[in-house]
């Protein structure tokens, strides 16, 4: 072990005469170094004050010099937090003895990670009232907002915790602020359940405000299924209006249906809805005409009257129809929750052996999260791999004995083919979207995401070239139209030159093969090389390093099929024999223990051209202006 992870152990693990020890022995410039030093992206205060060891905190403050505001990378839950100052982690951990040490020596009470988080943030987040109590009294800010614009009121009401948001309240906290998205205090609230807090919030003036999705907390309160909330908020008097009261009721009622599985409180519920819509004496406040059914949703339509109402109970299947049809009413297409429960109601209809009514929920709800989303948004990458998984399940279930007297049907072509086509759409959505944004704004975690579509993208055409053999012509044309839009996508320039061809190549460093659990979609697949080339793919095209899909392709040669992958591929017009920039050809990359005679006869695939290309290159024979302009490229890639 070096010196500096014996240094960063040490602290980390709170062994003060180890450390002592070992650094009274050093320089000043070398415990300097040390102390400054990061290991896995923090400090050794860092750690120190992440876990809690104050003996070393003081001991690397005051004797080592250690600087209190360098920041490092800490986990908390299992999540990384950037550039969090030694601060941050003592209040986040509830160290309030290493809290005082800090700001004794003069720590800044307002310092923030990477994503605006102060200490006192941290503080709320956890609920360590005494800690929240000291920043205050040291000039902790209580409006500063992370970069959601989430302030310590909205953080300490979401996580419960009353003691705290009355202490902030009591220093006239901002009760009406609003986040990035527009939700306040009181929504977060009511999403979280605690009434009592709630009640303190509206004495202190909260009001029923909207958020970006037009979401007021009572209505926030009917879609997590905290019927406390929505009691205790449509009885106040001049809060909300009888068409919020009667939203709030049908929604819950949805809630019900779909998160509680209670169809008779669901059912209570969607009844006082419909009293409070035709009351006695009152005028009546009947539901928006509904002109157009959703096929996914049966062509369900809302129930408008008592009667029909009444009937619901003797059909679940109907009744879980009406949750959809009412949710999707109130909560509008851009709701995340909409999209969700039609997802979800998908995924309970695949259990039950009902595929067709999975699929076409699912179809619907990718719809709705392409036309509502941005680009490569994580709900809608999950809503295609879960096509993937289902389309490949649905695969390998073939030939097997039927489960419960049922036989698990194959996807059609046109239902894979379908969904292909919006993988792909998504690619090309989402590389455009990439090409908008300020070059500094396209980070790894862009790069990633688009990455992602790609595979999901793969994947399906996975799917796909398992049915070429049954198409008929006019099927092959369209599957080769589909996969020509993947081959050719704008992605290159976003994943270091690497085209689609070059990622269906690729391995999983470290692990099993890129792609899903299912065989029918895992990849590397030879079948999915020989649809790219055969739709345009350049089976020799090169990446920002010079590699070919022939180089990618030399970590998959221990998977079964490697064989016939590497034929694929140099049929389609690869060269074996082809360098890349650091010189390397494919059989230099292959895994220790692989021979490439034992995948291949090398002889076959290595023509005349690519020897004299290969004797130029070794014996270093000058040859730019020598020969045609045209072959100075062919024998450079040699």
């Amino acid at each position: 072990m070096d010196i500096k992870n014996f240094v960063f152990n040490a602290a980390r693990d709170g062994r003060l005469r180890r450390l002592k020890v070992f650094l009274e022995q050093r320089t000043k410039e070398e415990i300097q170094m040390l102390v400054s030093a990061r290991t896995g992206g923090a400090t050794p205060l860092v750690m120190a004050c992440r876990n809690g060891h104050h003996d070393v905190a003081e001991y690397l403050v005051e004797r080592c010099g250690a600087d209190i505001e360098q920041p490092g990378s800490v986990v908390f839950d299992g999540e990384t937090i950037e550039g969090a100052p030694p601060l941050w982690c003592a209040a986040a951990a509830g160290h309030l003895s290493v809290v005082r040490l800090l700001v004794r020596h003069g720590a800044c009470v307002n310092n923030t990670t990477r994503t605006n988080s102060t200490p006192l943030r941290a503080a709320c987040f956890d609920g360590h009232f005494e800690i929240v109590k000291f920043l205050v009294d040291n000039g902790a800010d209580i409006e500063v907002a992370n970069r959601h614009g989430h302030t310590c009121l909205m953080i300490a009401c979401y996580k419960g915790h009353f003691r705290i948001a009355k202490f902030l309240l009591s220093l006239n906290a901002s009760v009406n602020r609003k986040s990035v998205k527009g939700n306040t205090a009181l929504h977060d609230c009511a999403e979280s359940g605690s009434l009592e807090i709630l009640k303190l919030l509206i004495s202190h003036g909260a009001q029923m405000d909207v958020d970006s999705y037009g979401m007021t907390p009572l209505l926030a309160a009917s879609v997590t299924g905290h019927t406390h909330i929505v009691e205790y908020l449509i009885k106040l008097p001049n809060l909300v209006s009888r068409h919020e009261r009667v939203d709030a009721l049908e929604l819950l009622g949805a809630t019900y249906v779909d998160k509680k599985r209670d169809m008779i409180g669901a059912l209570g519920l969607w009844k006082r809805a419909m009293d409070d819509r035709f009351p006695q004496g009152e005028p009546p406040l009947p539901k928006p005409v509904q002109v157009v059914t959703v096929a996914a949703y049966d062509h369900a339509r809302e129930v408008t009257d008592h009667e029909t109402l009444e009937e619901l109970l003797a059909d679940p299947d109907e009744m879980r129809m009406q949750a959809l049809v009412i949710r999707e009413r109130i909560l509008g297409p851009a709701h995340p929750d909409t999209s969700y429960y039609v997802r979800y109601r998908g995924a309970v209809y695949a259990d039950a052996g009902k595929f067709s009514r999975c699929i076409a929920l699912w179809n619907y709800a990718l719809d709705m999260q392409q036309r509502m989303l941005d680009p490569l948004n994580q709900m809608t990458q999950s809503s295609l791999s879960s096509f993937a998984e289902l389309f490949a399940f649905m695969a390998g279930e073939q030939g097997r004995p039927a489960a419960r007297g049922r036989r698990v049907p194959e996807a059609s072509f046109e239902e894979v083919l379908d969904v292909f086509r919006k993988a792909v759409k998504e690619v090309e959505a989402g590389s455009a979207q990439l090409d908008r944004m300020p070059a500094a704004a396209v980070g790894e975690r862009e790069t990633l995401q688009l990455r992602r579509a790609v595979v999901v993208a793969l994947q399906l055409a996975c799917l796909l070239a398992r049915l070429l053999p049954v198409l008929d012509d006019i099927s092959h044309f369209e599957l080769h139209c589909a996969v020509y839009r993947l081959a050719k996508a704008p992605i290159t320039h976003r994943l270091g030159g690497a085209t689609p061809l070059h990622v269906a190549c690729a391995q999983r460093g470290g692990g099993g093969p890129e792609g899903g659990r299912y065989p029918a979609c895992r990849l590397p697949s030879a079948a999915v090389v020989a649809l790219l080339v055969s739709s345009g793919s350049d089976a020799d095209g090169r990446d920002d390093e010079g590699c070919t899909p022939l180089h990618f392709a030399a970590g998959a040669t221990t998977e079964l099929g490697a064989s016939s992958l590497i034929r694929t591929l140099l049929e389609g017009g690869a060269h074996l024999d082809a360098r890349n920039d650091q010189g390397r050809t494919f059989e230099q990359l292959l895994p220790a223990g692989v021979a490439l005679h034992e995948l291949i006869n090398p002889v076959r695939y290595t023509t005349l051209a690519c020897l004299a290309a290969a004797t130029i290159r070794k014996y270093n024979v000058p040859y730019r202006g020598q020969i045609p302009v045209s072959l100075e490229e062919f024998v450079a890639r040699h």
